[in-house]
C-alpha cells in the first residue's frame, strides 16, 4: 500500500524501500516476553533491536515489536518500508482484514496505525517463520539475557 508521489518526479532517496523484520516471543503465553527487530536495506543490515517486555502474551509481544520497529524507522527518517512478520493475526489486523478484539492490544494497534501514516509508503506482509529467524533470535535473546 505505497502512497504515490508526483508522477515523473523520482528521487533516489525516496525510492529506497527498507525491509523490517519483526518478531515477538512469549514463553508461557503469558510468560517472559521479548521483541526483536531487524532493519535491512537490500542485503545490508542497518539496525538490530531487542527488548525485554516482562510477563505478557505472544500477541502483545508481536505488536510491541511492530511499534518498536516503526518508531526506529521514523527516527531514522525512512520513507518507504516493508514490514515482514510471521504473525498472521497481527498482519491481518493491521491490514483491516481482522478486527482487534483484545483490549490490551488496542493501544498498540492504534499506535502502530498512527505511526504508519508517517511514511510515504509501506507494506505489511506475512512471511513464513523460517524467513524470520533473525528477528526471532533477537526476541528470544532479549528474554534469555533478562531471565
Amino acid at each position: 500500500m505505497y502512497k504515490g508521489g508526483e508522477p515523473g518526479h523520482r528521487s533516489p532517496e525516496r525510492e529506497k524501500v527498507y525491509d523490517i523484520f519483526i518478531d515477538g516471543a512469549s514463553r508461557g503465553n503469558p510468560g517472559s516476553a521479548g521483541a526483536g527487530v531487524v532493519i535491512k536495506y537490500r542485503d545490508r543490515t542497518v539496525k538490530r533491536l531487542k527488548r525485554y517486555l516482562g510477563i505478557t502474551t505472544n500477541n502483545f509481544a508481536e505488536y510491541s515489536a511492530l511499534v518498536m520497529a516503526l518508531e526506529e524507522a521514523r527516527r531514522r527518517r525512512l520513507k518507504k518500508i516493508r514490514i515482514l512478520s510471521d504473525s498472521e493475526l497481527m498482519v491481518k489486523q493491521i491490514k483491516g482484514e481482522y478486527t482487534v478484539r483484545s483490549k490490551n492490544l488496542l493501544p498498540l494497534f492504534s499506535r502502530a496505525k498512527g505511526l504508519l501514516r508517517d511514511f510515504d509508503g509501506y507494506e505489511v506482509l506475512h512471511i513464513r517463520r523460517e524467513k524470520n529467524q533473525e528477528a526471532d533470535l533477537l526476541a528470544n535473546r532479549a528474554i534469555d539475557e533478562r531471565d
